[in-house]
């Protein structure tokens, strides 16, 4: 993929569309806007800071940073992430090097520049990008004096490791703020999920069950005074990629994923197949949890070729170490939420699993999955469905959040 952009960026220096004017104070500069090798447009990235009278620097091989007076945005080439404080950020595309030159996406000046920083208007009308004052962060308030941060150097791709991290926990932030917690329930629109029970003539679909469950998760969090961000409040279908940038965007502390488990129709009474597990992002370990992921990841169908598009090698492993960092966690989280639904579901625990769920990869904070039950059994999909029970289900998924929480502000505070 890397070799792949970089060929296609040869070429990608022709002009796309008008250069946009970039004011600042009484001098006015233009950036000649040209095409992106994955389509779409790009801006220079040097052209870009010095217009808005700031720097665009190296940081060593494929690691670069614009720096606008207090606000540093941290870029790495091949990457469609970007790190301002502790927060990574999605780009529409890759940043990329031509002839020792780098791009950035159009939507980098267009839109997340002026989103994220004061001091900055886009007028799309106008094709201007105005700043107007000191740029100062809005998504995060400026760090604490520290080292920079280390991001990779283009990557030797015979090597699965390199040093450094994207970004920072967001738990190991202020412990006394409000915490964010993102709800993600699973499959919607055309997406069906899994429909059930088997041999039964009105059907229900993993879709409707995992939607009500995470409303009924949403008030009991709010309840104990969290803030909620839900991947989607409606039946529409979101790509597995988007919810994990949807969770990273929101500053989210934690990820919730909801779905509903079907059994395997070549087992031996698949009817009779019950209970609940949650997993953590790892690779799965047992045939039964590679079934999981195959089923879960069975969504990518109905994705656009756009939204699925295969990842390049370096967007990988930054996605790697971020997940690692979280890796304790998720599983701790795992824990806590299989323990709280062992409290109130009638079937039987599955336990606490690992597997490779895409929607998981892209949410760089502690991550769960949870198949609250087979909606292929007849007994569990009537308990799923029943509102009584999935206020119950709800608030078990809350307490173990919220035990979670509290035992991590604990850690912090204790210096371990």
């Amino acid at each position: 993929m890397l070799l792949a952009l970089s060929c296609a960026a040869q070429v990608a220096v022709a002009v796309a569309e008008p250069p946009i004017a970039v004011l600042f104070g009484d001098r006015k500069r233009t950036v000649p806007v040209v095409s992106h090798p994955q389509g779409g447009s790009a801006l220079r990235a040097d052209l870009l800071g010095d217009a808005l009278g700031g720097q665009f620097l190296s940081d060593g091989g494929a690691a670069y940073h614009l720096q606008l007076a207090s606000t540093r945005v941290e870029i790495l080439v091949g990457s469609a992430f970007v790190v301002v404080a502790t927060d990574t950020l999605p780009l529409s595309a890759p940043a990329y090097r031509v002839t020792g030159r780098v791009y950035v996406p159009f939507a980098l000046a267009s839109e997340l520049l002026p989103r994220l920083a004061s001091g900055l208007i886009y007028d799309a009308d106008r094709r201007e990008l105005r700043r107007f004052g000191d740029v100062t962060a809005r998504r995060a308030t400026p760090p604490s004096p520290r080292a920079p941060t280390a991001l990779p150097q283009e990557p030797n791709l015979a090597s699965s490791r390199t040093t450094g991290r994207p970004s920072a926990s967001t738990l190991r932030g202020d412990a006394n703020r409000k915490r964010v917690v993102v709800i993600d329930a699973g499959h919607g629109g055309i997406d069906r999920g899994m429909s059930g029970p088997i041999g039964a003539v009105s059907k229900v679909f993993e879709k409707d069950i995992t939607l009500a469950v995470a409303r009924q998760l949403k008030s009991a969090l709010e309840r104990r005074g969290m803030t909620v961000v839900m991947t989607r409040t409606t039946d529409t279908l979101i790509a597995l990629g988007d919810r994990g940038r949807i969770a990273n965007q929101a500053k989210g502390d934690l990820f919730i994923s909801l779905h509903v488990n079907a059994a395997n129709p070549n087992w031996k009474q698949p009817g009779g197949a019950r209970g609940f597990e949650t997993y953590f992002l790892a690779e799965a370990k047992t045939e039964d949890a590679k079934r999981v992921e195959a089923m879960e990841n069975e969504v990518i169908k109905f994705e656009t070729a756009a939204d699925v598009r295969s990842d390049d090698p370096l967007g990988f492993i930054m996605r790697d170490m971020a997940q690692n960092e979280h890796l304790r966690e998720s599983s701790r989280l795992a824990d806590l939420m299989q323990e709280g639904m062992t409290r109130v579901h009638p079937g039987p625990s599955r336990g606490v699993k690992q597997a490779g769920f895409m929607v998981l990869v892209k949410a760089f904070m502690p991550a769960v999955l949870v198949e609250i039950g087979f909606g292929s059994n007849s007994p569990e999909s009537a308990y799923m469905t029943n509102p009584a029970n999935q206020r119950e289900l709800a608030e078990s998924l809350a307490t173990a959040t919220e035990n979670f929480l509290a035992q991590y502000a604990r850690k912090i505070g204790g210096g371990t």
